[in-house]
């Protein structure tokens, strides 16, 4: 598969409204923000926050909903007018020579004038082993966060469930565990998106 996978790819489950990225949260934010259907105090509009297309990395960074502070994990349905939105004003999270930026300070004053950070992480299989090929984080601070919790986001639904019913079975029966993962599907962005955030799949024009 990582012969046909490209390096820098966004793959999501998506509708031709909305893409689906993931967060795991304490209950204390979780549950108010599922019975709201967005996010409520405590959770704090404007404060970084990070999303994530890729269900597997997802359960990567929470352990499978075991992390403390990460014991629920939200499928958030967010529009996709405001996550190319947010990508077009993305600045990479760390510097890296070779990059749209001559040199480091050229990135940090970008930095300083963006709200939005990307980062390309390994993705990871079944059993959270790296992959040969990237998965995007997208960080959202100050009024790309405030949009996010009260503009982007068209629906929250816990999936944590899942997530727990598929490392069960991860175990003993890997294909059933496969099987019940998201479809998740290389997602089109628009071709300037793709160039500010270094994708390497196909891009839209």
């Amino acid at each position: 598969m990582s012969d046909t996978v490209p390096a820098r790819q966004v793959r999501a489950v998506f509708t031709d409204e909305t893409i689906t990225v993931y967060q795991a949260y304490s209950p204390e934010i979780a549950l108010p923000a599922l019975a709201a259907g967005r996010f409520v105090p405590p959770f704090r509009p404007g404060r970084m926050t990070w999303i994530k297309p890729s269900f597997l990395w997802m359960m990567y960074r929470c352990g499978w909903a075991t992390k403390p502070g990460q014991e629920f994990v939200l499928a958030i349905g967010l529009r996709r007018p405001g996550f190319a939105d947010a990508l077009r004003t993305a600045v990479p999270s760390h510097h890296t020579p070779g990059d749209r930026y001559p040199g480091r300070a050229e990135w940090s004053r970008a930095v300083k004038r963006s709200d939005v950070r990307v980062q390309w992480d390994p993705e990871r299989d079944l059993r959270l082993n790296a992959l040969p090929y990237r998965s995007l984080q997208v960080g959202l601070s100050g009024g790309a966060s405030a949009r996010y919790a009260g503009e982007w986001i068209a629906s929250i639904e816990d999936v944590t469930p899942l997530a727990r019913h598929i490392h069960a079975l991860a175990g003993t029966d890997p294909a059933a565990a496969q099987a019940l993962l998201p479809p998740e599907r290389a997602y089109p962005l628009p071709g300037d998106v793709a160039a500010v955030i270094d994708a390497t799949g196909p891009a839209n024009p």
